[in-house]
């Protein structure tokens, strides 16, 4: 049965905190009258979390729950989690109580009112420590740059997305962090961000370290790539092998005419093995076919994938 809301909550180790968020949850979608789901996905929790889930769908038909036998991650927490919904409007948020939802509300107005694909939220105001808030901005900015999508933002777990948006992407790896992107990429592109407030955490600790910042940056090229030369690799490869080719190619094109200019007027000039350009340019040349030979196989491997011609497409008539 359809619902208006389905909000999925991907957690580890949050015992202290999910009878609360529970009961904080429904009072919200009580009060505005919403039929809403909860899926909590459990990824590998070792306390006592999948217990509490159990009896919180022992109390409340509106709480389902997903275990997974070991941790595989948030992105494939939220991958499982957006398959399995059925709410028209679907919200990610974090178990730790650090997200509010009455924020909610306003937000599905924006996606159902207003026709956004997504809405995400930005603590404008965090209550984390420095080591964390700075780079967390060098994240955001370069994020911003890169993908072409002006949020200030982009790893604040509550979000709200229009359902097609969930059912049209695939997320994996530690790509949760770039689920705008990927929509982008999908061609979703009504984007925004609504300020959200940010609470202090009352239990636990942060399930992050400081190496989701290096991951992130690798995450962040790497979709950059498959984003726009997935489905034509050759464009890539093909043209830096070309000019880098060409760039060594014109080079020892030069060193030989030099070579015989010297020769015809009788000068003896250095043997071009001693010529330090000599060199680069053979290493240009070889670099140059290697890519362009690796933009080859890549459209080879691109052309037989299963999905070549997976387009996604919106209306019919």
């Amino acid at each position: 049965m359809k619902k208006d809301i389905s909000i999925v909550i991907p957690l580890l180790n949050e015992e202290e905190s999910l009878v609360e968020l529970n009961d904080w949850i429904k009072k919200v979608m009580t009060e505005y009258q919403y039929s809403y789901e909860v899926l909590y996905i459990d990824d590998g929790s070792t306390d006592n979390s999948w217990t509490i889930i159990e009896e919180l769908n022992q109390k409340d038909t509106a709480v389902r729950g997903i275990k997974f036998r070991r941790n595989y991650g948030k992105s494939a927490a939220l991958n499982i989690g957006f398959a399995q919904t059925i709410g028209d409007v679907v919200f990610t948020m974090d178990a730790d109580l650090q997200d509010s939802p009455e924020e909610l509300p306003e937000m599905y107005e924006m996606i159902t009112k207003k026709g956004f694909h997504i809405v995400s939220g930005w603590k404008q105001k965090r209550f984390d420590p420095l080591s964390k808030t700075i780079p967390t901005k060098l994240f955001n900015w370069a994020t911003r740059k890169m993908t072409g999508i002006y949020l200030h933002d982009f790893n604040c777990g509550l979000k709200a997305y229009q359902s097609q948006v969930v059912k049209n992407i695939e997320v994996y790896g530690e790509m949760h962090r770039y689920i705008p992107a990927i929509a982008k990429w999908a061609g979703f592109t009504k984007i925004t961000e609504k300020v959200v407030s940010h609470q202090e955490r009352k239990y636990g600790v942060t399930k992050f370290g400081l190496e989701r910042f290096i991951n992130g940056f690798l995450d962040l090229l790497s979709i950059n790539f498959v984003g726009k030369f997935g489905k034509r690799p050759m464009h890539f490869f093909g043209t830096v092998g070309t000019i880098v080719f060409f760039f060594g190619f014109i080079m020892a094109l030069y060193i030989g005419a030099e070579k015989l200019y010297y020769m015809s007027i009788n000068v003896r000039a250095r043997l071009v093995t001693e010529i330090p350009q000599f060199y680069i340019a053979l290493i240009s040349m070889v670099i140059g076919v290697q890519l362009f030979l690796a933009g080859f196989l890549a459209e080879l491997v691109s052309r037989n994938s299963p999905s070549r011609n997976n387009y996604k497409v919106e209306k019919e008539l």
